[in-house]
């Protein structure tokens, strides 16, 4: 049985819900729009974590469950019950650390995505893989920043945390602001040119696609009259085998990396989302990323 859990208004969760419907897999979806309605009861003790869910009448032996694929979002404000309110609120957290000890796969741990909630930290992490990243300040500092975009002339900024930005090149009008950096740090990075890269590892396979866009940041090449043609592509061994390390020493067994392939050959990556919204380009290749998962949560893993 596979569980599913996140908001049923999240395409991803959707699109994984359906391909195990299509699969014919037995699950249960616990929405999060509807917390108030369950009960979790777990018993840890030196053997490891059972326990029992029940949804709407339905109980579940936690046990029985051979993988979870979890995409915890904020809770909706749809209750008019404060007391339901409460109540979803406190199964959220209950069952974010029972997914911490469940000793079945878990899609992805809450913990293991914390690498995700500093991008310098990340960073690092992203070199010990073997692969290579640009040239990176993060500074508070409107000196520093000038000085960055001399060196390196073509420069770009995003948020440092694992809050979703759009990432822009840094020009005069952008750099004519950069006094309020003294209240909040920000990351530039050299540019680095070449063809976009999306690469989606879940368990040991492998899914790649290249982006071909004028914009900067091609999630959002739509908003400025710019195209985005995705295409499907084969990795070369050497970069496929680093990303699964990549994947693995993370900890997570789905993630969506970034890289670029630049002019002259060179794979440089920028970062690792570990809650990837693989929907975009599911539709846009026809890469089977959701039946993948769906595979890999059937099958499972236990802790030992």
């Amino acid at each position: 049985m596979i569980l599913f859990y996140g908001r049923g208004d999240d395409p991803p969760l959707q699109t994984a819900v359906e391909a195990a419907r299509e699969l014919e897999q037995d699950l249960i979806w616990l929405d999060q729009c509807g917390l108030d309605r369950a009960d979790l009861l777990v018993s840890v003790t030196e053997h490891g974590a059972t326990g029992v869910l029940t949804l709407d009448g339905r109980s579940v032996e936690l046990d029985a469950i051979s993988g979870i694929y979890a995409r915890p979002l904020d809770i909706p404000r749809s209750h008019a019950d404060t007391l339901a309110r409460a109540r979803s609120e406190t199964f959220h957290e209950l069952f974010l650390e029972w997914l911490e000890l469940a000793p079945t796969l878990v899609v992805n741990r809450p913990s293991d995505m914390d690498s995700n909630g500093s991008k310098p930290y990340q960073a690092q992490l992203i070199g010990a893989a073997g692969f290579d990243v640009p040239e990176t300040l993060v500074t508070s500092s409107p000196e520093e920043a000038r000085a960055f975009w001399r060196d390196h002339e073509r420069v770009i900024f995003k948020s440092i945390s694992g809050v979703r930005s759009i990432v822009t090149e840094l020009d005069e009008s952008q750099a004519a602001r950069l006094d309020r950096l003294r209240d909040l740090p920000v990351q530039l990075q050299q540019m680095v040119s070449g063809e976009d890269v999306r690469v989606h590892v879940i368990g040991k396979q492998v899914f790649a696609c290249a982006i071909t866009s004028e914009a900067t940041d091609y999630r959002y090449a739509h908003y400025h009259g710019n195209a985005a043609d995705l295409s499907p592509i084969d990795l070369p061994v050497d970069v496929s085998d680093r990303c699964l390390l990549l994947s693995q020493q993370l900890q997570l067994p789905f993630c969506g990396i970034d890289l670029r392939r630049s002019p002259s050959g060179q794979w440089v990556c920028f970062e690792v989302n570990p809650m990837p919204a693989y929907t975009y380009f599911e539709r846009e290749t026809g890469l089977p990323i959701s039946r993948a998962l769906i595979t890999l949560l059937a099958t499972g893993t236990r802790k030992s």
